[in-house]
């Protein structure tokens, strides 16, 4: 199986408890948020610095003390700039699943939650009610997920009072899911060589035309966010793996050694030995289970 399968497969938390937080800074292999989506919900928490998050072709630019709720489904990624932020990934669904008290409430709110999706500022109710929920969590005392689910409730309360946003015109949905089968096939293929023809027919659309709506979807051109992505890609593995360089950059579709220095070193600002050697010596050598 090759990694980039891995990363779909992913689980977070456990069977009793489908919530999991991660803490991620400039010493983690993937402190730049590639673009993804999953079906558990997620919300992310601005510690310090700023950070460039991408919903669904949408741009936020937020700051510290700002929350965004990213629902089931979405496409997103980011840029940090100077950041520390943490993220909870949770199974919204089989958290309400076993929520017998209002049922039908719980499933019109699973039905819609989507339209929730967005930044909020530190002085909103929703914005605090989240910050709350990262603060049990990482605080871990006796009795925390009962806390969380307490308070996880509340905010579902919250977004049910709070004016509904406006949902995505058709046209827009269509153009997402179309985004979404991209970036699967990128995923997929990762280790195989990627043309722009093959991205464009996947959407049904002409090379010149694609290259344009994705790039207005991710800020970056289709073969950008190939590069950018299999250097992701390979950051993760020279922190989580003992393969060599050679072999990680040929799982990550780099059949040219030179070219990936230059695509790895551009982008990370060091060669691929050299993030190796750092990333050991700030953890030790130890990947953390909390890292994203």
């Amino acid at each position: 199986m090759r990694y980039s399968e891995l990363y779909e497969n992913k689980k977070h938390g456990t069977l009793d408890f489908p919530i999991e937080l991660y803490c991620v800074n400039e010493t983690k292999p993937r402190y730049q948020m590639p673009f993804h989506w999953h079906i558990e919900y997620e919300m992310i928490l601005i510690r310090q610095g700023s950070f460039e998050l991408t919903m669904d072709g949408k741009k936020y630019l937020m700051r510290q003390g700002d929350c965004a709720w990213i629902g089931s489904g979405t496409v997103h990624g980011g840029i940090p700039q100077n950041c520390e932020y943490a993220c909870i990934v949770f199974d919204l669904q089989s958290f309400l699943h076993h929520i017998k008290f209002n049922a039908k409430s719980a499933a019109i709110f699973l039905s819609n939650s989507d339209i929730y999706t967005g930044v909020y500022h530190p002085d909103t109710a929703v914005a605090q009610q989240i910050t709350s929920i990262f603060t049990a969590m990482e605080t871990h005392s006796k009795g925390y997920e009962w806390i969380t689910l307490g308070l996880l409730c509340q905010l579902i309360g919250e977004f049910i009072a709070a004016t509904a946003q406006e949902e995505l015109p058709v046209k827009d949905r269509v153009q997402i899911q179309k985004l979404k089968d991209v970036l699967q096939y990128i995923r997929k293929n990762i280790d195989q060589p990627i043309t722009l023809t093959e991205l464009a027919t996947i959407c049904g659309m002409s090379p010149k035309y694609f290259c344009r709506a994705f790039r207005g979807m991710t800020g970056k051109t289709p073969i950008e966010y190939v590069n950018f992505y299999r250097v992701e890609t390979a950051c993760e593995m020279l922190a989580t793996t003992n393969d060599s360089i050679t072999e990680i950059a040929l799982d990550c579709g780099f059949n040219d050694m030179s070219y990936f220095s230059k695509m790895f070193s551009r982008q990370k600002g060091t060669s691929p030995s050299q993030f190796r050697k750092e990333f050991n010596n700030n953890t030790s050598g130890v990947f953390l289970s909390s890292d994203k």
